[in-house]
């Protein structure tokens, strides 16, 4: 019965844990100009067991395992100093550097902007938070410029015949052309230019992209100088595997001083749930065409694609990407040739990861269907002659009078 008694003293009697000890010294170490944060470390963890609920415990384990390149028990550690205390601001502090150095950097910069709110902490820290907060800013902003030149000399600037004779052959009868001296190949120096800036900008969950060019040739052939400028803007969202793609860009081409042709576009792309090892997506497309000087080429072209990027079946480093597109070309005026078109492209691509580079190869194949078009008669100039009568285009959609392109 003794026995029995004794047994249930020791049962009920509580276990007095030992309490954790005084950290005063390891802070006042950790405060130094050079502390050893390894020796740090290594005289708190018997400590461990003692110090479960201590918030400033794990705040100094977490700083020395941050320092010593302990990476994700860092992490581990001055979370859990943040949730015993969540106003314990050192713990703060070095779970932000933590977050960068694991590549969360909204997440830092978000745990940056905490400790910068607190009112009581040192203006000198302050002023550290501050400039970290400027500093890991600028990692979310990236630009950057190139310019190009290149200079040379050309023996055919136009891409003219040298010749100053060509001969048309009709009906078996030679017909010898005199060139004009304005359309015979010209030599002389050129001078190609290109300025490309570029702009990124990161935000939580998705990115924005700028890109702008200015590029041509320049030559003492004025007549045959090329001007380009090309603006694009893109946004790319991801959310777990599926990601949208949404852009828009414009395109002007300018030949001899005169503008030639004017591009507006918009495109988008939403990757669905991978399937498998394949990740299907849909894509769209629409493009604004406008050909300066011949109007009735001026058009509205539309593309739907439907695809998807598979893992190849044993191969870690290659992927095959198929792609099927409907294509449509609307005319903005109703006698241009050919009418409105109709089409589609089917595209393959092949990629391999090797050697550190990238190896891809694709095959696109595509198709038109447009409205007929036949020449109902021939117009030849000679020296201010006229042979013939004047030249009308037949096409489905009725008569066009004389033209550039007919």
């Amino acid at each position: 019965m003794i026995c029995r008694s004794l047994l249930l003293v020791i049962l009920l009697t509580p276990v007095v844990a030992q309490a954790c000890p005084d950290l005063s010294r390891y802070l006042q170490a950790s405060a130094g100009a050079a502390p050893d944060w390894a020796l740090i470390g290594q005289e708190l963890e018997p400590y461990f067991e003692q110090c479960l609920t201590s918030s400033p415990y794990f705040s100094l384990r977490g700083a020395a395992q941050l320092n010593t390149g302990r990476l994700p028990e860092a992490i581990e550690s001055l979370e859990r100093a943040l949730l015993l205390d969540p106003d314990n601001g050192a713990a703060m502090v070095d779970y932000a550097q933590a977050l960068l150095e694991d590549g969360q950097l909204f997440a830092a910069i978000e745990a940056n902007r905490l400790v910068l709110e607190r009112d009581d902490a040192p203006d000198r820290l302050l002023n550290q938070i501050a400039a970290r907060e400027r500093d890991w800013g600028a990692l979310t902003r990236q630009t950057s410029y190139q310019i190009d030149l290149v200079g040379g000399y050309d023996d055919n600037l136009n891409g003219g015949p040298d010749e100053d004779l060509i001969a048309l052959t009709l009906a078996g009868e030679p017909i010898l052309l005199t060139l004009s001296q304005n359309l015979r190949a010209a030599s002389g120096p050129f001078a190609n230019l290109r300025g490309l800036v570029r702009h990124r900008q990161l935000a939580p969950g998705r990115q924005h992209n700028f890109l702008g060019q200015l590029s041509g040739r320049l030559s003492e052939d004025t007549a045959s100088d090329v001007l380009q400028v090309n603006a694009r803007y893109s946004q790319t969202a991801a959310s777990g595997e599926r990601g949208r793609q949404f852009g828009a860009g414009v395109n002007h081409l300018a030949f001899g001083g005169n503008s030639l042709f004017t591009g507006a576009d918009t495109r988008f792309r939403w990757q669905t749930q991978a399937a498998g090892v394949c990740r299907p997506y849909v894509a769209g497309a629409l493009q604004h065409q406008t050909w300066h000087g011949q109007e009735l080429l001026n058009g509205l072209e539309s593309k739907l694609s439907f695809g998807g990027d598979c893992a190849v079946a044993g191969r870690a480093n290659q992927r095959l990407g198929m792609e099927s597109s409907v294509l449509y070309n609307a005319a903005q005026a109703s006698n241009r040739l050919g009418g409105d078109r109709a089409g589609w492209q089917f595209r393959a691509q092949w990629q391999v990861l090797a050697a550190g580079g990238l190896i891809a190869a694709q095959l696109t194949i595509p198709r038109w269907r447009t409205a007929a078009v036949t020449v109902s008669c021939l117009r030849i100039t000679r020296a201010g002659e006229s042979r013939g009568t004047p030249c009308w285009c037949s096409t489905g959609a009725g008569s066009v009078p004389p033209g550039p392109i007919c």
